[in-house]
């Protein structure tokens, strides 16, 4: 596609994809889209825009310069099961990145995510909503969110990269994005491009919004309520504290990924699980797909 992307960060959700995209747009010669976020060829809203936005949103970056994009919807089955074939009709040649996290850890990510934006109800436990919101648990199945990638595009053509490693050594894992992308500048992370997540959450609220944050209410609210009561109010719609699953959740959570996990493990030539995630994929400097990676297939 003339005025494409060459490379697309896919996801996963919730697993840093903001930080990889704002340190890609710090290096010279790289131009990242403007939104992060396209979702193009996920969202039915967005591609009835037609192919000359999406080309709209790299036409006016330099010609010679590695152009990108973030859309952590690519990696979202059942949720948007055409999306792949969409991307490989008009970027055949493009070059992904993968982000994955202890999939444990991106479940209750994801929770606070939606509780927030209210595709959770309120008063709905986490131990309830991974049963009730299969997507919670979907989104962390990798090898399933891979498997038409590889399908399409060949394994090498993905770049996989773990949220835990990215931790330890941010300029190493920097370094073999860049490569993989095709960069031949010099590499540098830059600490204040950091994103900063903070530990509370608000849900959004119509009526939060029209107390706390809208227009003139906000100088109002400031003159007749006190902070006290601001807090109050702001307090009904926060999370305040990262929630807990239950042994029991935890374990049910084993039983659902771990399967998709082995498949995963097998692309990589090691072994994975979700209680030796965070162990396997920290000790593994620059994962690498196997060979028979490409032949894989996902089991039901």
């Amino acid at each position: 596609m003339d005025n494409g992307p060459d490379f697309i960060i896919i996801g996963a959700m919730k697993c840093a994809t903001s930080t990889i995209h704002d340190q890609l747009a710090h290096l010279p010669g790289i131009s990242m889209s403007e939104p992060k976020e396209p979702n193009f060829f996920s969202d039915q809203e967005n591609l009835e825009r037609g192919i000359g936005w999406y080309q709209s949103l790299f036409a006016q970056m330099p010609s010679g310069d590695l152009k990108g994009e973030s859309s952590t919807h690519y990696s979202k089955l059942p949720t948007y099961p055409q999306c792949v074939s969409r991307l490989h009709k008009h970027v055949p040649n493009a070059q992904f990145i993968y982000v994955m996290r202890d999939p444990i850890d991106r479940v209750v990510s994801q929770y606070i995510h939606e509780w927030s934006q209210r595709v959770i109800e309120d008063g709905c436990t986490i131990d309830e909503a991974i049963r009730r919101y299969p997507i919670l648990i979907e989104y962390s199945k990798y090898a399933k969110q891979l498997e038409p990638y590889v399908e399409l595009f060949g394994i090498e053509a993905v770049l996989p990269v773990f949220f835990e490693r990215w931790m330890v050594d941010p300029q190493d894992e920097l370094e073999r994005i860049a490569g993989h992308i095709g960069y031949s500048g010099e590499v540098l992370w830059h600490d204040d491009q950091a994103k900063n997540v903070s530990s509370q959450r608000q849900r959004r609220s119509p009526m939060l919004d029209a107390l706390l944050d809208i227009g003139v209410v906000k100088q109002a609210r400031r003159l007749l309520l006190p902070e006290s009561i601001r807090s109050v109010i702001r307090s009904r719609w926060t999370m305040n504290e990262r929630p807990v699953l239950s042994e029991e959740s935890v374990a049910y959570l084993h039983s659902q990924i771990d399967p998709d996990l082995k498949i995963l493990g097998g692309w990589l030539g090691i072994e994975l699980s979700c209680a030796t995630f965070k162990e396997q994929v920290r000790a593994n400097h620059a994962p690498q797909w196997q060979k028979n990676g490409s032949g894989a297939t996902h089991g039901s």
